[in-house]
């Protein structure tokens, strides 16, 4: 089964954005997969991490895109963090920016989905 990790909260940290874990998440033995999927239902961006052979969803919900769209701006790095450390998530800026040009005006992520992505990144 796979598991699904939500941000708590994201700060920005001299030039670094930091998405805070759930409690029940743990970073151990957990690698970054570099890959950002779309969750149009959720109005989210999902980021693939592995943890011992299985993939791990960790979901970037809309609430949290300001900060991501500053992070980019900036050119900072994005992390997440947990209680017993941190893990670089590789490659996060190039598939964000991607998937933000992808979804402009292409109706096959869905019409809200465009929108909200439009309203936060492109505005």
């Amino acid at each position: 089964m796979k598991q699904k990790w939500t941000i708590k909260e994201s700060y920005i940290r001299e030039n670094e954005l930091v998405f805070q874990l759930q409690e029940d998440a743990n970073l151990e033995n957990t690698k970054a997969n570099g890959q950002i999927l779309v969750d149009s239902d959720s109005l989210a961006f999902i980021y693939l991490l592995e943890k011992q052979n299985e993939y791990v969803y960790l979901e970037i919900p809309e609430r949290v895109w300001k900060d991501c769209k500053v992070a980019l701006e900036s050119k900072a790095a994005f992390l997440i963090k947990d209680a017993t450390g941190e893990l670089l998530l590789e490659n996060f800026t190039d598939e964000l920016e991607y998937l933000i040009d992808n979804i402009r005006g292409n109706g096959n992520y869905g019409e809200e989905m465009e929108k909200a992505v439009s309203t936060v990144f492109l505005s």
